[in-house]
């Protein structure tokens, strides 16, 4: 989820402040990603520079308050029209960590995998337990998100184990002297005494 969508749907329920934004994103997404300060007005500024967003006078209380532009209702309803691509996503860290624990010298694969898998079964079970805290209808959209977080994690899980089933199966191949310079060099040097 792009920040700069989140904020303008939550200013199409109506005027905010940052603060105000930060606490109802964190809100709406069942504090599963939190939010920088910093990152709200950042953004905030590049929405009103977009002409997304515009700000307010200040309240008594000093707060500078903004409100969606028409221009910025438009972009948000593309937003929710066009369904996320799995380009769009951000890079899977942990399929990239085990597939360069393959190709690097010294590392216990198997090791990496069960590690991980440890973690991960230890956040399907918190996430299982925050799923029974609440069952009121103000929660759907947190627990909807919960939900998500709990589908991930079980596929991340079935992932892992296919993982370590085909580390099962894998015969490395032999290490080649081009593989590792270091084997050349010695090679070279056992070759001129």
């Amino acid at each position: 989820m792009s920040i700069r969508h989140g904020l303008l749907a939550l200013l199409e329920r109506g005027q905010m402040y940052g603060y105000q934004l930060r606490a109802a994103f964190e809100e709406s997404t069942g504090s599963t990603w939190p939010l920088n300060i910093g990152q709200v007005y950042t953004t905030l500024a590049r929405l009103e520079r977009d002409g997304l967003v515009r700000p307010l006078p200040e309240n008594e209380s000093g707060q500078r308050p903004y409100e969606i532009t028409d221009a910025g209702r438009a972009d948000l309803a593309l937003w929710f029209a066009t369904p996320i691509s799995r380009a769009d996503r951000p890079r899977d860290e942990l399929s990239i960590k085990l597939a360069l624990a393959l190709t690097t010298p010294g590392v216990d694969v198997r090791s990496v995998v069960q590690t991980q898998r440890t973690a991960t079964m230890r956040a399907l079970q918190e996430f299982t337990r925050l799923k029974y805290t609440s069952d009121k209808p103000e929660d759907l959209p947190w627990r909807l998100v919960l939900d998500a977080m709990i589908f991930q994690t079980e596929a991340e899980v079935r992932w892992l184990d296919h993982c370590e089933t085909s580390l099962v199966r894998h015969r490395p191949a032999p290490v080649r002297a081009v593989d590792h310079p270091e084997a050349v060099d010695r090679a070279g040097d056992e070759a001129r005494r």
